[in-house]
C-alpha cells in the first residue's frame, strides 16, 4: 500500500511556521527503512498495512510531543501483491505524457 499523509501540530512557531514540529514526523519516516518520498504538501510512505500504520502512529507521536494538538491527513492506495509503486506509479504517467506528446 502508499500512504499520502500530512501531519502538522496545531500551532506554529513566533511566525506560524510548523517546519521543526514536522522535521520530527520526517526523521521518523526516514528512519522506518520503508520507500517513502516528501513533497511541500505530503509525505508518501509504501510498504504493508501495519508497517505503514505503525510509522504513521509514531509521526503523529513525534509530533505530539511538541503540541498538544495534532492534525493529520491521510489518503491511502491498497493493491495487495504490488510493490515498488511510489515510483512505478510516476514512471507509468511520464510513460504515457512522452506518448502523448509525440502523437
Amino acid at each position: 500500500m502508499i500512504v499520502a499523509f500530512s501531519i502538522s501540530p496545531a500551532g506554529g512557531d513566533e511566525t506560524g511556521g510548523v517546519s521543526e514540529a514536522v522535521a520530527e514526523a520526517i526523521r521518523v519516516v526516514r528512519a522506518s527503512g520503508l520507500p517513502n518520498e516528501t513533497n511541500a504538501m505530503f509525505t508518501n510512505l509504501e510498504g504493508e498495512w501495519d508497517e505503514v500504520m505503525a510509522v504513521v502512529k509514531q509521526a503523529v507521536d513525534a509530533v505530539a510531543a511538541v503540541s498538544p494538538r495534532v492534525s493529520l491527513v491521510l489518503k491511502a492506495d491498497i493493491r495487495p501483491g504490488y510493490t515498488g509503486q511510489l515510483t512505478a506509479k510516476v514512471e507509468r504517467l511520464e510513460q504515457a505524457l512522452g506518448e502523448q506528446l509525440q502523437s
